[in-house]
């Protein structure tokens, strides 16, 4: 696991729940995709077409690993001149991603398993915390602007 990213200036920043839905994962993919053309950010297209793939990676782990029903899952972004973090929160705090950063290996012809290398590939640092309530856990990415 790479380590947190620090900066001092103030980040502009966007939370909001979605269904644990396949449905709720993709409307998380827009809304993100919507703040980064607020914030300036889409001009940067490689850079927020790393941001949108790990968010959905992120998302789709919290509806398949993150659901309990009833619960939605969060996002938040945040972004400064520096650097955007994502944030996904779910439900399922016993269900953490190895926090040693060693990641679960696949085998080859498996077509689940590698959302969590795609992150670490994409992301400039990324990682697992509890969340705000013992309740959830927060999974984070951060990317380099």
């Amino acid at each position: 696991m790479k380590p947190k990213l620090v900066d001092e200036a103030p980040a502009r920043e966007d939370r909001r729940l979605f269904p644990a839905t396949r449905l709720g994962a993709r409307r998380a993919r827009h809304w993100v995709a919507e703040h980064l053309d607020a914030h300036g950010l889409a001009g940067e297209s490689e850079r927020a077409a790393d941001v949108l793939l790990v968010l959905a990676e992120l998302a789709a782990n919290a509806i398949t690993h993150g659901h309990v029903p009833g619960r939605d899952f969060r996002v938040a972004v945040s972004s400064t001149e520096e650097r955007v973090r994502l944030e996904v929160t779910d439900a399922r705090p016993e269900r953490r991603p190895p926090v040693d950063g060693a990641l679960p290996c696949a085998p080859a012809w498996s077509e689940r398993g590698r959302g969590l290398a795609v992150v670490a590939a994409l992301a400039d640092a990324w990682g697992c915390d509890h969340g705000t309530t013992a309740l959830t856990k927060t999974v984070w990415a951060e990317f380099k602007r």
